[in-house]
């Protein structure tokens, strides 16, 4: 072999061993802070699975395991939760995982301007050190859905130096306990991390970097996944799973999810409430109507997804069997549009800028238009998008929740009067009594039926119309081994190889 082509081969198998190091991983939008005391979006727990471990785990039936806790109880009747941390652990800036530190963390989403994960912890009072690794949280009541929250962004641990920091000035410098540290990002275009040396379970990783990039279009993530630019990629559309799973190249995956889609209507916030959906629950009443979930499902997901009409799908512990998912009826939607004296209402519909969410948007409009509605549909950036909803700038928009372990945490800071993702500011306080009383039971008899009771409540308001579930689809290249496929969707890098 001559010596220039010798050259340009070392230098190709260099390029590869180097690739073979580095996870580049496809999600479906841009997040918006990576921060997890304020972010809203499911890009951000993606990202966040990687940057930030949280006290409990979920495993791949959805059941709580050990992270940086590895033990719990509940004490003192439920209004209290001793928590044990791991020992060992490190935060991105050195800093060692005590008992103080995971104060500050906790605290930090209660005291935080603009904090997201306050409502999700409940009634809690008080979060002390109870020895030099253990925590304990006091509540005002029992809280049975605290071990879920805190296995999500609100168990997500900072280090005490980074407790007071948010937002822009958190992610130039972001010190969390998870595998791997955000060393860029280029807003719009990707998020780059470097394994942290100092991780706990520093055996169970198994590549140098991981690179984010955020690809609204499904139909692009899977072309780039098949033309190897990408190594994983999140939700692959029904259209496309076929496709995929037909090319020896790639790898799909597919499994339940937690997630359910809905249109969410501004129903008191602003000037922009103030239109017949809004204002009149017999117009959102004849929307729903208008729409055939079974259809819808067929057309715009190949059948692949759940129709719904509550935030947990069927076969959740938590899901009303008693409340089963309407038909389409036309002549009921015409019927309730002339009672409510509006029989040609318009609707501004703000959808997110994926292809999957467009598709699904026009085939809402066109059943709407069949019963009198004029939908104007408004793509616009996910990030952007729910920044509008939390400062009711819209009028109804259809997004997805990617959805809780514990139904309080799909229903409550979406429905009670005054919580922070209560966009649309809907407040009943019928709701809010029988929603308080399924979160702070401990029998799971009661919870149910307080539940039951909340969603004949919320299914007659309809601050939110539920349409479908999605299923889990994962991709991944030939080579990438160790995915595993948790009910909440996100990518674990735990175990993952890239080669």
């Amino acid at each position: 072999m001559r010596p220039l082509l010798a050259g340009l081969f070392g230098l190709a198998l260099s390029a590869v061993a180097a690739n073979a190091q580095t996870l580049r991983i496809g999600i479906a939008s841009d997040p918006d802070v990576l921060d997890p005391t304020l972010s809203r979006t499911v890009a951000g727990r993606q990202v966040f699975m990687a940057m930030c471990d949280k006290l409990i785990e979920l495993d791949e039936q959805g059941r709580l395991v050990p992270q940086l806790a590895t033990a719990w109880e509940w004490q003192e009747d439920g209004k209290a939760l001793l928590l044990t941390l791991r020992p060992g652990v490190r935060f991105h800036d050195g800093e060692a995982l005590t008992a103080e530190a995971a104060v500050a963390g906790l605290n930090r989403h209660f005291t935080a301007q603009g904090s997201t994960r306050r409502g999700e912890m409940g009634p809690v009072t008080a979060i002390e050190a109870a020895g030099p690794m253990q925590v304990r949280i006091r509540l005002s009541e029992p809280f049975a859905p605290l071990l879920a929250a805190l296995s999500d962004r609100a168990g997500m641990l900072v280090s005490p130096r980074q407790a007071t920091v948010l937002g822009a000035d958190f992610q130039r410098a972001p010190a969390c306990a998870g595998p791997f540290r955000l060393t860029r990002r280029v807003a719009q275009d990707r998020m780059e991390l470097e394994r942290f040396e100092e991780y706990w379970d520093r055996a169970n990783i198994h590549v140098e970097r991981v690179v984010y990039r955020p690809i609204p279009d499904g139909t692009v993530r899977l072309a780039n996944l098949r033309a190897g630019s990408l190594e994983v990629i999140e939700r692959v559309g029904p259209s496309d799973v076929d496709t995929a799973r037909r090319d020896t190249r790639i790898r799909v995956q597919d499994g339940p999810s937690l997630s359910s889609v809905y249109i969410a209507v501004n129903v008191a916030h602003g000037d922009r409430a103030r239109t017949p959906l809004g204002q009149d629950a017999r117009v959102r009443a004849a929307l729903e109507a208008a729409i055939d979930r079974t259809a819808l499902n067929q057309v715009a997901f190949e059948g692949m997804y759940t129709p719904g009409n509550q935030s947990t799908p069927p076969g959740h512990p938590q899901h009303i069997a008693a409340l089963p998912v309407p038909g389409r009826d036309l002549d009921r939607a015409r019927a309730l549009l002339r009672e409510a004296g509006q029989p040609r209402p318009r609707v501004r519909l703000s959808v997110p800028n994926n292809s999957e969410y467009t598709q699904a948007a026009e085939i809402i409009q066109a059943m709407a238009r069949e019963a009198g509605f004029e939908v104007e549909i408004q793509t616009i950036e996910t990030a952007t998008l729910l920044r509008q909803w939390t400062a009711g700038d819209f009028e109804a928009l259809l997004i997805a929740w990617s959805g809780r372990t514990d139904v309080d945490g799909n229903l409550w800071t979406f429905n009670a009067c005054g919580e922070s993702l209560n966009g649309g500011r809907y407040c009943n306080p019928e709701a809010d009594a029988a929603l308080r009383a399924g979160r702070t039971s401990t029998d799971p008899a009661a919870r149910l039926a307080a539940y039951g009771r909340a969603m004949e409540i919320l299914l007659r308001d309809r601050p939110y119309i539920y349409l479908w579930h999605q299923r889990n689809f994962l991709a991944t290249g030939a080579a990438v081994r160790g995915l595993r496929m948790i009910p909440d969707g996100l990518i674990r890098m735990q175990g993952l190889r890239a080669g």
